[in-house]
């Protein structure tokens, strides 16, 4: 094992398989999680000009499932899951593990008893830019997962990985300590640095949209709500 300013590796044969970083920040509040739970993922991406979403691919597994936590990162081998095994040791009440799988979906890299570790330590969330397994086990979790695939087969524990890095998960930038956010509309990114403004606007739309249902309500379309032009009458 080495250990160095920037964190911590474990070496098999020479050959670094394990980096974990420690970034050094302060955890998020309860009452801020909170707070973004009551946000729904469209709102988020409309606010952030239609960027910060995962793929579509990745889904709950289950419907109604939702959740609201800081980001642990996790990027591993392909079919491989012994970083998500330390990964899930080292989650905290209110952390969100989003794994960067490379988007296989052949083997899982996550099932039954990682789920069952990351929900001992408190984790809000999983989502894995991968497959898991053990689907009848994660519908009935009290921690809500998502992910791009379910397959029986499983993983390899050789290969390592990074925990606590920026990563891609499902197309979308995710760095240690932004918000997720995930419902049955999908996973949305919050970066840490531009939270609590982007809240501030994502309640304001909350409220303009409650004034459009009104309008609905009332007869008038979103043709005239939103003032949109009509056909070319020229051609």
């Amino acid at each position: 094992m080495a250990t160095g300013a920037s964190g911590t590796s474990y070496r098999a044969k020479g050959v670094a398989v394990l980096r974990i970083i420690d970034p050094k920040l302060p955890h998020i509040e309860a009452d801020v999680l909170a707070a973004w739970r009551a946000i729904p993922t469209p709102i988020i991406s409309d606010e952030r000009n239609r960027v910060g979403t995962m793929a579509a691919a990745i889904k709950a597994v289950a419907p109604g499932l939702s959740f609201a936590g800081e980001a642990l990162t996790v990027k591993t081998m392909v079919a491989d899951n012994l970083a998500l095994h330390h990964a899930a040791a080292m989650a905290w009440p209110g952390a969100a593990i989003v794994i960067d799988a490379g988007g296989y979906v052949d083997n899982a890299v996550w099932g039954e008893l990682l789920q069952l570790t990351a929900a001992k330590r408190g984790a809000v969330g999983v989502v894995i830019d991968g497959s898991a397994r053990d689907l009848d086990h994660l519908r009935i979790s009290p921690v809500p997962m998502f992910c791009r695939g379910i397959v029986p087969a499983g993983p390899h524990k050789a290969w390592g990985g990074e925990i606590n890095i920026p990563i891609q998960c499902g197309g979308c930038p995710v760095a240690p300590g932004d918000i997720i956010v995930g419902d049955d509309d999908g996973v949305a990114v919050v970066p840490r640095d531009i939270q609590a403004d982007l809240l501030v606007r994502c309640k304001a739309r909350l409220n303009s949209e409650q004034a459009v249902r009104d309008q609905i309500a009332a007869g008038v379309s979103t043709v005239e709500i939103f003032k949109l032009p009509g056909p070319d009458e020229t051609t």
